[in-house]
């Protein structure tokens, strides 16, 4: 397949177009953002990991009926997906309480809570990506109702699975973010699954191994991202 001209680079991915219209190829970096650009730096291999990290995950969530982006991976950094349009709408599943949500509510940080919450933000960096429910999301035209109930099944049927399967690598999923897109008139998982996206405690320790080491000064940024590609097995 034939790369051609890069058509977009965002914080943490370059997106190529290809010789197939609807085949794109992402190029994972090394660059880490956080608190909406304010905090830029570098994770050193972050790229490899969050690449093969949501490949593989991506795959098992096709096995269990999730229909994903995913295509092929051509290299540690590079993968074929396909083009879809990207809802605008940030999907964010919370097990436990942690960052923001104990923030806004005063709850403490690892605070299981009695059913997993969901979650939208309004996928606008200008914004600062706000908050806001169904009716908004209506209202402003970013999806349908329909398409919205879809992105609701499909969020809660990938905790499931993810929930399963983190368990038996020893790790506790506590949040995550997904992005959604439109393809052939479906909707399917897009974007990426990885420490970047994902909030991972050790099961037994309950040590950070994602993002958060990076958000918060916390060090050990980079050891953290290969603790969890190691358990991976990949």
């Amino acid at each position: 397949m034939e790369i051609k001209s890069m058509i977009y680079e965002g914080k943490a991915k370059k997106v190529f177009a290809t010789d197939q219209d609807d085949i794109v190829l992402v190029s994972y970096k090394d660059d880490a953002t956080a608190f909406n650009g304010e905090k830029k730096g570098t994770i050193l291999g972050k790229g490899v990991v969050n690449n093969r990290m949501s490949n593989f995950l991506m795959q098992k969530l096709e096995e269990q009926g999730v229909p994903t982006h995913y295509v092929e991976e051509c290299n540690e950094r590079d993968t074929l997906v396909k083009k879809v349009e990207i809802v605008p709408l940030e999907v964010i599943i919370r097990n436990k309480a942690c960052g923001s949500f104990s923030k806004r509510y005063g709850v403490a940080e690892g605070t299981e809570l009695s059913i997993p919450t969901i979650e939208f933000s309004y996928k606008n960096d200008d914004l600062g990506d706000p908050l806001i429910n169904d009716s908004h999301a209506l209202a402003l035209n970013l999806a349908t109702q329909e398409e919205i109930d879809e992105i609701k099944r499909l969020a809660y049927k990938v905790n499931d699975v993810l929930i399963a399967y983190f368990k038996t690598i020893e790790i506790e999923l506590v949040d995550f973010k997904l992005e959604f897109g439109r393809y052939q008139n479906q909707i399917v998982l897009a974007d990426e699954i990885s420490p970047d996206t994902c909030r991972l405690w050790d099961i037994h320790t309950h040590a950070r191994l994602d993002k958060d080491r990076f958000r918060r000064d916390m060090g050990d940024v980079e050891e953290a991202y290969l603790e969890v590609f190691k358990r991976l097995g990949i």
